[in-house]
């Protein structure tokens, strides 16, 4: 499929119902309001192509930039997500990226650049790509992690809105990895207490870290 007819197919697909959800959720870039269920149809289709990906993210159009980080390639992934991350402007394509991003054995210190980061966006999206690498035996070592917590306790009040909610989801994917660090975990979000997080004109809500982390222990539990 060429890129001039997946944008005409993309926009025949949008409707005013989804673009209304979507705005709601804080997307700002044009938009045609494609489903996610029609988005992944096409990411069968297409599979894997690198190049349309990026002229798809080129496109400006949020649909677009959401299918390009699902048929880029994970390979040549680390040519791309530096630039993509400058465009960030929602939460929804943020984790989108993020998604993409944990794919392609991101450096350890460039994700630590992008947590840091004072743009909202860009640092919501380092935390979110570290929340996803954190649950696995990634590039972060437990002792490393522990470490993080330390750093989530102290920051995650004062930092920006969406940064708060992707640290809170690190808190949990660290206290979701081992049992010692489910401990460790456990006694920071305690600490940490309730993280406030605008989410705008939606039912999204930040879930409570011990909460979590307690459940998914116990449902590994019955396993």
């Amino acid at each position: 499929m060429n890129y001039k007819d997946l944008m005409q197919e993309l926009k025949s697909l949008g409707t005013e119902q989804n673009r209304k959800t979507y705005k709601r959720h804080g997307v700002q870039d044009e938009l045609y309001g494609v489903s996610y269920a029609h988005l992944g149809a096409l990411k069968k289709k297409i599979k894997v192509d690198h190049e349309l990906a990026q002229q798809l993210w080129k496109s400006a159009v949020h649909d677009a930039r959401v299918l390009a980080t699902m048929v880029a390639d994970p390979a040549q992934g680390s040519s791309v997500v530096d630039d993509w991350a400058k465009d960030l402007s929602s939460y929804v394509i943020t984790d989108a990226l993020a998604t993409f991003a944990a794919q392609t054995s991101p450096d350890p210190k460039k994700i630590e650049k992008w947590m840091k980061s004072k743009d909202e966006w860009i640092g919501c999206f380092g935390w979110s790509l570290f929340a996803r690498l954190a649950r696995t035996d990634g590039p972060f070592s437990d002792a490393a992690l522990e470490q993080y917590l330390d750093t989530i306790e102290r920051d995650i009040h004062q930092a920006k809105n969406r940064v708060k909610h992707s640290m809170n989801s690190a808190v949990i994917s660290i206290g979701v990895r081992n049992e010692k660090l489910q401990k460790k975990a456990l006694a920071a979000a305690a600490r940490i207490g309730k993280v406030e997080v605008d989410h705008g004109d939606t039912d999204c809500k930040t879930p409570d870290a011990a909460a979590y982390i307690r459940k998914t222990a116990a449902h590994a539990a019955k396993k």
